[in-house]
Formats: C-alpha cells, structure tokens, sequence
C-alpha cells in the first residue's frame, strides 16, 4: 500500500503505540482487500461498548485491554488515547434504565457504565443507535465515513450519498484512533453504479410495503446494487430506513439507488453510470403477497411479545404507536418495547408520548433491541413486529415464531394478545 508520510510516522509509533497498533491492521486490512492507498475519514461509527460476559475476562485487566484486543486486534495492551475523529458508540447490548425488565445481571449493566465512562473520556459519543442519522451524524454527499451496522450503511451510501463500506468492531476502532480507512468497495465512485434494475408493478406506500419491497429485493440482487423504477410514492426518512434494513438482511444490500430521490441518482441514465442493467426484475402484487407471506415464521395466533423499531424509531413513530394506544391496555398475556435512541426518548417524554405509552403497560428502550442483546420476555414463543429486519433475523436468534405486519397490526395484537393483521 501507498503510504503518506504522517501514515508512515503513524505506523512507525512515532504518535504512539495505540495508533501504530491502529495503522498495522489499516494496513493488513488494505492490503487483504486490494487496496492501493488509505482515504481521510472525519467520520467514524462502531461498537466499543463493554457489556457481555464474553469480555468479563478482558475487562479485568482494564478497559484499554478491550479496546486493544477488541477494536485493535493486538495481543498488545495500549494505553488509547482521545480519537483522532469524530467517533460514535453504535447499538448496545443493554438498556442503561431498563436492564432488570431485559433480565440482565447487575455486574453486566455496572460494566457498560464504567465502559461508557470510559469511551466518553475519549470523546466517543455515546448515541447508542442502530440510526445515528437520527441523532445528529448526517454526513454530507460524499464524505467518507467508516460505519458500522448493516442497516445504517446502506442508509449512509443511498440517501445520504456518503461513502463507506461495511465495517466492523477492528477497523472502526484503528479508524477513529488514525482519520484512516481502506480506499476500496463503495469509496470507489466506479462501484457505486447500478447493477440490477427494478420495476414497480405496484404503487409501494405504507411502511410495511416498503419493508417488504426490501426483502424482495435483498433477495433478488443478493449483494449488488439495485435501482428501483416507477416509485409513485415519494418515501420519506422512515421508509427508506425500514426499506434499506430489509433489503440488508434478506440479501447484502449495502447500496441503492431511486431516481430522483437518492442522492447519486437523478435519472435513471445517472443511477447506471456507464453500466447496463444485468437484470431486471419486477415487484406486484404476486410478488409482495409471496414476500409477505415468507417473512411469517408463526401459526400460533396467540400473541405474547410485540416489538416495535428495528430500526430505532424516529419520533413520529413513536408519536403514532402513542396515539394507537391512548387511552388503551396491553393485553394481560402480551408484553410490548418500543425502541428508540435515547436522544428520541427525551423528546418523547417532553411530548406526552412516553407516558401514554407506559400507562398503556408497554415499555420505551432505548441503546438496545432484541436482536442486539437477544434478550427477550421469560416464555416468549410467538412475536409480532413491523420490521423485516426483526422478522427475519429474531424467530432463528431467540427460537419464536415470527408474525410481521403494521405497525397498526401489531399495536392490536398487544391490545387483544391475538394476531389479527394481514394485507388489503
């Protein structure tokens, strides 16, 4: 790899052992993946948290032990000093308020706040989120940035026309120690160009369609880049989360374009670049009954946990699932979280929200979901939820079967205890 000579110095320890242990995995990284050169990112979002008993051992020795062994890949333990670069602590494992209603050991919740202590006298920010978007990381078209989380990738690369690829715990971590990541996959302009076309044979709408959109798609183009056609319906920030999760999780989506709404892509010409379609594809009715008809894993009808924001609600959604339920109880048998990012919460209690919502017997999380801590209710055999993403990935993690619907559906599920949703 070619170096610059602040990198080579970094690489050298002349800046210290903790970024030279961050500069020899940038470099063995870059070179595995065929990368010439490193790229300058001020934007850097991964999981450093301390939280499960896997670390315990780690932990003992002290917290730049994990970070040593846990972001940097290095048998060394360092001394980590601030980050280099704006650095953000992505989705935890526990909720720092709600830890005894997931069920979690106390030592467990004592560690993720001495960790978080730790992390933020380091200047990493605490957002806790699957949607740092959300909460004030909105990086401009074209910055490169080194994120973690499937969902939020491909959010950074399609909508908001950032450049990064899909990271994980040890290059995010030599990232936010060196402003370095690889020049390779989606920071290349030449490979971030439509591959497979779609057609939309139906008028996509509501949240739910465009989640299951996501799913046909993910399935269908697997980990290449698809280009949606004759969308009628302009989708705003919550569509487009719950389309790119879906699409992510079925397949390896980590980039999409829509003409005329995604950043990179104002005709469909633009989308393509100098590319032809290598396939197209065509979503209607047959195809979003199918879709929908395969992210249901559950026959039992009656319901007894219904989780809703995967990814973390934005605050309308919260204010919707508020208004379903005021004035309404959950069912005896039922339990429902709501998950948000806690930066959301605060605004939801300031409205009014998070009380009917408590008052109604469900609980608002926040830092955490099912999926990320897999921690359930006691008991729990059959779920609902609104996101593709949970439908997918839950009944396999927690061995429930899986009911997935509106957001309406499933807020009448955890009023009546019984699954009563389906398609119009």
């Amino acid at each position: 790899m070619q170096l610059t000579d602040l990198e080579k110095a970094m690489l050298d320890g002349v800046n210290g052992r903790a970024k030279a242990a961050a500069m020899d995995l940038l470099v063995r990284y870059g070179e595995a993946v065929g990368a010439e050169r490193l790229v300058e990112t001020n934007n850097v979002a991964g999981a450093f948290n301390a939280s499960t008993p896997s670390v315990r051992h780690i932990v003992d020795k002290g917290f730049d032990a994990v970070y040593s062994e846990l972001n940097l890949d290095s048998d060394e333990i360092v001394e980590i000093p601030h980050m280099a670069v704006d650095t953000w602590q992505l989705i935890t494992g526990i909720d720092n308020d709600n830890w005894k209603i997931q069920g979690v050991d106390e030592s467990l919740i004592t560690m993720q706040r001495e960790s978080e202590a730790y992390l933020g006298e380091r200047s990493i920010n605490m957002c806790a989120t699957c949607t740092p978007y959300q909460v004030g990381n909105v990086p401009v078209k074209g910055e490169h940035c080194a994120w973690m989380e499937s969902s939020a990738v491909i959010y950074c690369n399609s909508v908001l026309g950032a450049r990064t690829n899909v990271e994980g715990k040890e290059s995010t971590g030599a990232a936010g120690l060196t402003g370095r990541i690889p020049y390779w996959g989606y920071h290349l302009p030449e490979n971030r160009f439509g591959t497979h076309q779609i057609e939309l044979d139906f008028p996509v709408h509501d949240m739910m369609d465009w989640g299951i959109l996501g799913y046909f798609i993910g399935e269908m183009v697997e980990e290449n880049r698809p280009v949606i056609n004759n969308v009628l319906h302009h989708p705003n920030m919550i569509k487009l989360k719950h389309f790119g999760a879906a699409a992510a999780s079925s397949g390896g989506v980590e980039m999409f374009h829509i003409p005329g709404i995604t950043a990179e892509a104002n005709s469909l010409a633009e989308a393509f670049g100098p590319n032809k379609p290598v396939e197209v594809f065509r979503f209607g009715q047959r195809e979003r009954l199918e879709t929908y008809q395969k992210l249901q894993s559950a026959t039992d009808r009656k319901v007894d946990f219904i989780m809703l924001g995967c990814p973390h609600n934005s605050i309308e959604q919260v204010a919707l699932i508020a208004e379903l339920l005021r004035g309404k109880t959950i069912h005896h048998d039922t339990e429902l979280w709501v998950h948000t990012p806690r930066a959301i919460k605060q605004v939801a209690e300031r409205n009014g929200y998070l009380k009917t919502i408590e008052q109604a017997g469900a609980v608002v999380m926040s830092d955490t979901c099912p999926a990320i801590s897999r921690r359930l209710p006691k008991g729990v055999r059959v779920i609902a939820t609104d996101s593709a993403k949970q439908a997918h990935y839950l009944p396999a993690i927690a061995n429930v079967q899986g009911w997935f619907g509106s957001v309406t559906d499933c807020v009448e599920a955890a009023i009546t205890g019984s699954w009563q949703g389906g398609m119009s």
